[in-house]
């Protein structure tokens, strides 16, 4: 059993419907769940509006990042600012001394901070979306509420879920609750691996497992301990790749002793309590994807035109044009991403679960990828250190500080193979419920998923859930047959499909849109439903001198749109008249031909998916060979989210010289050529000669590949044993005192309760 086989229970109770992200698997995206209230864009109020002016004035004036990255620590001093301001308390209503601002200005402030320094960010992070304040506005009493949170406004709070042997998978859990009816209370056990907050928190909340007995079936429960009782202790504090300054350790809980009365929830539902905490969590990550990625961008835009290279500034090569055109696009859709997920977040009308996963999956990804591209454009300076480059007498730029600190992106809050995972299981299951609904087979009614209403059915066409049979190492089929060494069949070979560019093909697409021409008039969908895989633009194809990048992409209205030019737009055929007003025209018909994609794109996924659905039995049974597959259809909704997204957001900002609506379709265009070839590999991919290989490879079969090197790890078990029992070393725990102060102590009321 996994953790996302009951997805319900991460949901909010209340919830009146599904998010976009679900419509979006399911054929049917509705962008009017992105779009923000009308007049414009949302503005912070003044309130947040002081706040993050507050923020920002102290992180330029009061935090010397270098330091932090040198000391490995974030000063006592800038701890305890952060709580002067309230930093600790953004969301956390008024009524418990917290500033009640939204989650629009929560994520701001996390942009603010992050690109000041990571831990800062994951400081707050940690203590408001995973740490106390969340699981107790969602599933605390009122009691509890009242006792705890205000303590929050200063006091710094941690989620202790992860052990050795749990990465994904809680249910290995090995730390235990007992009740004891003498006293009304639990007696933990056991050892939390990876606690962010942990060695400088002063409340945690603990993930046990209460075993089965009198009271019930017991299981996963969740517990608010005091840091400093007796028996828990901090153990190590761990270091890693990247954030330095992050107060991660590892926490002994010995027969700590919890009153009943600490216990969030019921018996049994620390899962749903986790899940809600890390769904709330996951909103952190696209903010702080959009941070780096907007910094990345000033330092590409500023370093490659003053870096100069065989006559010409690095951004007029057209190598490196490609690399500052696709971060600014993307910081763009990573920004639009942000926005639309702060408003879906506040409105609280819509279940933002899945929002939220595939947003932190296509943001963390595609980070990773800015900040690598960013330190190929900075070149040997890009690998050097801030603090090297500065002895040296250049501008210190943390590059490669940047590289280190956004990977784990990837890792934290759900890897991004298992968000892969978890999001393909729920949609399937989701079409499982579609279909439930409608009284059909899953896939029944999907058949002609890639078709528009009332198309003609083109000849050959083939019921993809009559086809759904296990092919090879238990792949499923979509065309009837079987390809070369038990890999899938090509899926866009199905009548509801039309064809990609594969092979050959992409490639001449490839080089049409790169000499400005039409991509081969192939790639049409049934009853002439364009789909065009091949005609976008590649991310090198920027201008250069003032010399305009054609796409080779025609607009509806007939004319072909040009991402560099914004004036002189002649009159088109769809009546738009020359000047601003054209301008604007011009670009709600690219945004409209961007945003049809992303529907046809929708349906073809969904076709898939209700196939693999009608294919697999209950429960997700026969679906772990079919991961990598699985993933990349995930994948092609992210691009597909982060699209709708980009265009909505576009309109929402508007602009007289059109440039938002140039940085969407820019990250349009180069989404479209990754959809691309995520949809071609659906058929043509390698997956059955990889499980094989993987196999011969775990039974020994290519050892001698491995000799001839030097293994200089430290011997040790791979996972380390879990052994309950009293701590055999000094406790490391930190104390965050104010100035002056000689050792902590709690936070009066008065102090707590203070309001801004």
């Amino acid at each position: 059993m996994t953790a996302r086989e009951m997805p319900e229970q991460g949901t909010p109770a209340g919830a009146p419907r599904p998010g976009f992200a679900t419509g979006l698997f399911l054929g049917r995206p509705d962008t009017d769940l992105l779009t923000g209230p009308a007049g414009g864009p949302r503005r912070p109020a003044p309130a947040e509006e002081r706040f993050l002016a507050r923020l920002r004035e102290f992180c330029e004036k009061e935090v010397d990042s270098a330091a932090i990255e040198r000391a490995d620590r974030v000063p006592d001093e800038v701890v305890e600012g952060l709580k002067d301001i309230g930093a600790l308390a953004i969301r956390l209503p008024r009524r418990y001394g917290g500033l009640g601002l939204s989650t629009h200005c929560y994520l701001r402030a996390l942009m603010l901070t992050s690109t000041t320094h990571p831990a800062l960010s994951e400081l707050l992070a940690a203590h408001q979306a995973i740490g106390l304040i969340q699981p107790l506005l969602l599933f605390g009493t009122d009691e509890q509420r009242r006792a705890f949170l205000p303590r929050c406004v200063r006091e710094i709070t941690a989620f202790a879920l992860t052990e050795a042997d749990i990465g994904n998978d809680p249910f290995r859990m090995h730390t235990t609750a007992v009740y004891d009816p003498a006293s009304d209370s639990y007696v933990l056990d056991g050892v939390k691996t990876w606690t962010t907050n942990g060695v400088i928190a002063d409340l945690l909340v603990v993930m046990a497992v209460v075993p089965a007995g009198e009271r019930g079936e017991g299981g996963m429960t969740a517990f608010v301990v005091e840091a400093d009782a007796p028996g828990v202790t901090v153990e190590r504090r761990n270091s890693f790749l990247g954030l330095r300054g992050l107060e991660n350790g590892c926490v002994r809980l010995h027969r700590v002793t919890v009153p009943a009365g600490n216990r969030i929830g019921a018996e049994g539902e620390g899962l749903a309590i986790a899940l809600a905490a890390q769904d709330t969590g996951r909103l952190s990550l696209p903010a702080v994807s959009a941070a780096a990625a907007k910094w990345s961008l000033r330092i590409a835009r500023q370093w490659s035109a003053a870096r100069v290279q065989f006559g010409r500034p690095i951004a007029r090569h057209d190598a490196v044009a490609g690399k500052v055109s696709f971060i600014a696009a993307t910081a763009f859709a990573l920004e639009a991403l942000v926005e639309v997920i702060a408003r879906r977040a506040a409105a609280g009308d819509t279940d933002t679960r899945l929002d939220a996963e595939l947003a932190k999956l296509f943001a963390s990804e595609q980070a990773w990828v800015i900040a690598d591209e960013l330190v190929q454009l900075r070149g040997g300076r890009g690998y050097e250190t801030a603090e090297s480059a500065v002895a040296r007498g250049e501008r210190g730029v943390p590059v490669e500080q940047l590289l280190r600190d956004v990977r784990v992106g990837r890792i934290f809050d759900g890897s991004s193979e298992a968000l892969r995972a978890f999001l393909a299981h729920d949609v399937i299951e989701a079409h499982r419920a579609a279909a439930g609904e409608r009284g059909t087979a899953p896939g029944q009614e999907t058949a002609q998923a890639g078709k528009k209403p009332g198309a003609e059915e083109p000849a050959g066409a083939v019921d993809p859930a009559a086809t759904g049979k296990a092919a090879g190492a238990g792949e499923t089929t979509h065309a009837g047959k079987r390809a070369c060494a038990g890999e899938t069949t090509r899926a866009v070979e199905a009548a509801w499909i039309e064809e990609s560019a594969w092979a050959g093909e992409a490639a001449e697409a490839h080089k049409a849109a790169a000499a400005g021409k039409a991509a081969p008039a192939r790639d049409t969908a049934p009853a002439g439903d364009t789909f065009r895989t091949g005609d976008t633009v590649r991310t090198g194809d920027t201008a250069q001198a003032g010399d305009t990048a054609r796409t080779g992409d025609t607009d509806p209205a007939g004319d072909t749109a040009r991402t560099g030019d914004t004036t002189a737009v002649r009159q088109t055929d769809a009546g738009i008249p020359a000047g601003p007003d054209a301008s604007a025209g011009r670009h709600d018909a690219v945004l409209d031909g961007h945003l049809e994609f992303v529907a046809r794109t929708s349906r073809r996924i969904a076709g898939e998916l209700a196939a693999v659905a009608a294919g697999s039995g209950p429960e997700g049974e026969g679906l772990d060979g079919r991961q990598r597959f699985l993933g990349r259809i995930v994948d092609i909704g992210a691009e597909l989210y982060a699209m709708s997204a980009s265009c909505v957001h576009a309109r929402a900002l508007g602009g007289a010289d059109g440039s938002p609506a140039e940085l969407a379709d820019a990250f349009c265009r180069q989404a479209r050529l990754r959809v691309a070839e995520s949809l071609a590999r659906l058929g043509e991919n390698t997956d059955a000669v990889d499980r094989a290989v993987t196999g011969q490879v775990l039974e020994g079969r290519y050892t001698w590949l491995e000799e001839g090197v030097v293994d200089v790890s430290v011997d040790g078990p791979w996972i380390a044993e879990q052994r309950p029992g009293p701590a055999t070393g000094p406790g490391l725990r930190r104390v965050i005192r104010p100035a002056g102060t000689a050792k902590s102590a709690r936070p009066s009321d008065e102090t707590t309760r203070r309001t801004r």
